[in-house]
């Protein structure tokens, strides 16, 4: 007696597995221009460490005698792997069979990963092309009764948001709780053309009576990376896997260690000669803030986040000699660099990020305050500025600032983290107050300028009056500002501070989880 026969069975079944939805749902697959789910996990992986968990999972087909004549695998497909040699948990929908909806014990795959993800401390990659686990009214019919909804294991998705890194990819029509599982990770990436994110498709939207409209003109790449329910977008399925990659070399495995210091060729002495000259003289011209960014930081190593949605305000991962670090800084180019709503959103899921995954905390300050207005009082800003405040104040890694020019009003007030000490320079280009000069001089010396003989030589007199007094140098002299510092010099100090910084990060759990 042997078991020859069951071992031949086992390797059938699990050929039959990676048939998927066979060959004509696989070529359709690729019409629509989207790899299948294991040519997926072989892209984003390295090569040959995808160990898959549950693969004999699935529906099987069975003759008179009780053997199997056929088998359809389960839509959801999990294991452990490793990139750039650093193990992760990577779960996917298999759109090939059923569009990802929830048959063939795709719901206690789901949660395994899941759960596995937080017993193992693990990084979870969620490749998400479909339903991402929720029923299709077929279902009913199949299941032989309807549920009520209850979305279970969502408190272990959550549970993870506070012990490890999660990146989702939308990687095609994604709806439900799969929109769901995209939105609540840290950081999330749409495929263009390719993928759309819903609540409901287009069908329902219909019934509904609220539009006859399609997939892209209903949740395409541009809308959700413009409202931010989706960080990112990429050109292609690769590009998203590289940026996935890219995000998670800044991080630690989990909450328990803090971020590694790589190896950086490019020197702490550099010093870039446009730094210098780089801010305009004239307080309402504008100059690029990116490129001051990238002089500041070790070469190539700035990864946006959240380019096309909060754009006053930028946001991304960086290293400072090898250090990883969290930046953000306002867009001159963008209503001046002041703070709106959706910037303030941004940033208070930055913030948490950085204090989550134990990322220091820099800020090149040149905030003029926040956007003001009608709009900016019906959409709240005050509410979402405040809390974006008290999200830096919280934060629990070291902070540094540069103020490299405006810094006013209560939003300028982020020039310093309250209830810490830090370091925090200035350009000689600091300009800092309660409000600009420009913006009030008028009201504050209105019965003056009444009653002088001349009104715009008059006022040209108080403003010049004023400009002296309003030097960074005068704040020097009364310890309001503790540096200010040669524009040239930016990159040596912050990578001085990174370095002490790094010193002082504390592994362990944030004193709040992170908010999705």
């Amino acid at each position: 007696m042997t078991w020859k026969k069951e071992l031949s069975e086992l390797n059938t079944r699990a050929e039959l597995s990676e048939r998927m939805g066979g060959e004509d749902k696989v070529a359709r697959q690729h019409e629509f221009g989207k790899l299948t789910i294991r040519e997926r996990i072989d892209a984003i992986t390295d090569k040959k460490s995808f160990h898959e968990i549950g693969k004999l999972a699935g529906v099987g087909e069975y003759d008179d005698d009780g053997d199997l004549k056929d088998f359809t695998p389960s839509n959801f497909v999990f294991g452990t792997a490793e990139i750039n040699g650093k193990p992760i948990i990577v779960s996917g929908d298999d759109f090939t069979v059923r569009g990802g909806s929830a048959d063939a014990s795709i719901g206690a795959k789901r949660l395994q990963a899941e759960g596995l993800a937080v017993a193992l401390k693990l990084p979870h990659i969620r490749l998400v092309d479909g339903m991402g686990g929720g029923g299709s009214v077929k279902t009913i019919e199949t299941a032989g009764r309807t549920y009520i909804p209850k979305v279970a294991g969502w408190d272990v998705i959550v549970q993870h948001l506070g012990i490890a890194p999660s990146v989702s990819l939308a990687l095609g029509s994604v709806a439900g709780i799969g929109a769901a599982r995209v939105a609540t990770s840290h950081y999330s990436i749409i495929v263009k053309d390719t993928a759309q994110m819903m609540i409901a498709g287009p069908a329902l939207v219909d019934w509904a009576s609220l539009g006859d409209v399609s997939k892209e003109e209903l949740g395409s790449s541009k809308i959700h990376t413009r409202n931010g329910a989706i960080d990112d977008e990429a050109s292609s399925e690769e590009a998203a896997f590289n940026m996935a990659k890219q995000f998670l070399s800044y991080l630690p495995e989990n909450v328990e260690q803090v971020p590694e210091i790589i190896v950086s060729g490019d020197p702490v002495d550099r010093r870039e000669e446009f730094l210098a000259d780089v801010v305009p003289n004239d307080p309402r011209k504008v100059y690029k803030m990116r490129p001051v960014i990238e002089a500041v930081c070790d070469q190539d190593s700035f990864f946006e986040i959240g380019r096309k949605w909060g754009k006053s305000v930028i946001t991304g991962l960086a290293r400072l000699d090898g250090v990883p670090v969290a930046l953000f800084a306002e867009d001159p180019m963008i209503y001046g660099g002041a703070w709106t709503a959706d910037s303030c959103r941004k940033l208070i899921r930055f913030c948490d990020l950085a204090s989550t995954f134990h990322l220091p905390l820099v800020h090149l300050v040149d905030c003029p305050g926040f956007l003001i207005g009608k709009q900016s009082e019906e959409t709240a800003t005050i509410r979402f500025g405040s809390q974006a405040l008290a999200a830096l104040g919280q934060a629990n890694v070291p902070f540094c600032s540069v103020v490299v020019r405006k810094a006013f009003g209560v939003a300028g007030a982020a020039n310093t983290k309250p209830g810490s000490e830090h370091f925090r320079f200035s350009w000689p280009s600091g300009d800092w107050g309660s409000l600009p000069i420009e913006g009030g001089i008028e009201v504050a010396y209105k019965a003056e300028l009444e009653e002088a003989d001349n009104y715009d030589e008059h006022l040209a007199n108080i403003k010049d009056r004023l400009n002296k007094l309003r030097s960074p140098f005068r704040s020097a002299e009364y310890f309001e500002i503790e540096e200010i510092i040669d524009p040239r010099d930016t990159r040596e100090n912050l990578c001085r501070w990174a370095r002490l910084a790094h010193r002082a990060l504390v592994p362990g759990y944030s004193h709040f989880t992170y908010r999705p």
